[in-house]
């Protein structure tokens, strides 16, 4: 991945996410697209919630919006400013970033937190840890925030994992925050806590959910269903109840008919 010449490197973003008419394939034009014109908008303090069954694409169309890609057709924008446009450091100094696979690095749970802004304090370390709800169980080893983690994080759970990387991206402060099935490992309970602070914390903020428990994303803003790297409906959870088969399909899968 290569900045232009004249990326922007002083960014300032409200955190409209618009996708217009984006392919892409890992392999470029010669190999069959992932995502097939995809469009949709995310607007500053709405929570957008991505659903489908597992190859949908879901996860490539979150790691287009901080370049980990670039698209093979049409173009990734925040506010309005297409993300090629944009320097790779300065871009993804905006964006919050948790995935489902947690990469924790040996040092300090303090640390691990703070890998995304070194010199926040530690009242905001710990903010971002109650709000991720990883405040009660890191006070519960012996040296705490001073806890040395092994590689990859290998004395904590999954479950664990997931909190602390949660808690990285919202220390960020991001102006897009990106879910990408990092609470998978968390428990019902849990994951509703989480999703009550990330409500506060992310208002006029963008986020951005992928989620495999239906139940966690019935009060997001939007909820794009995707099939076959297409978005096949996209609404409220009452809207895709009503007009699509494949939403109504997951929904009473996982939660039955009422």
């Amino acid at each position: 991945m290569q900045d232009r010449p004249g990326a922007l490197t002083a960014l300032a973003p409200k955190g409209r996410v618009a996708f217009e008419n984006v392919s892409f394939a890992y392999d470029g034009d010669d190999s069959e697209p992932v995502l097939r014109d995809v469009s949709f908008v995310a607007e500053p303090g709405q929570m957008v919630a991505i659903l489908g069954t597992t190859g949908a694409g879901k996860s490539s169309l979150v790691h287009l919006i901080p370049r980990f890609y670039d698209v093979n057709a049409g173009r990734v924008t925040i506010d309005g400013i297409d993300v090629r446009d944009m320097s790779q450091a300065a871009l993804r100094r905006h964006i919050g970033i948790a995935l489902q696979e947690t990469v924790l690095f040996s040092g300090t749970i303090r640390d691990n937190i703070r890998y995304g802004r070194p010199e926040a304090g530690d009242e905001e370390v710990i903010a971002a840890a109650k709000a991720a709800q990883a405040h009660d169980f890191i006070l519960s080893f012996p040296k705490g925030y001073d806890t040395v983690l092994g590689q990859r994080g290998v004395n904590l759970s999954g479950g664990q994992k997931q909190r602390i990387a949660i808690a990285r991206a919202l220390l960020v402060q991001p102006a897009v925050l990106i879910l990408d099935d990092s609470t998978s490992a968390v428990d019902l309970e849990t994951e509703a806590r989480i999703q009550d602070a990330l409500q506060r914390l992310m208002r006029g903020r963008t986020s951005l959910v992928i989620a495999q428990r239906i139940s966690s994303v019935l009060n997001a803003d939007k909820i794009l269903v995707l099939d076959g790297g297409r978005i096949a409906a996209q609404g409220t959870h009452a809207e895709l109840l009503a007009t699509s088969p494949i939403y109504r399909g997951l929904y009473e899968s996982q939660l039955g008919n009422g």
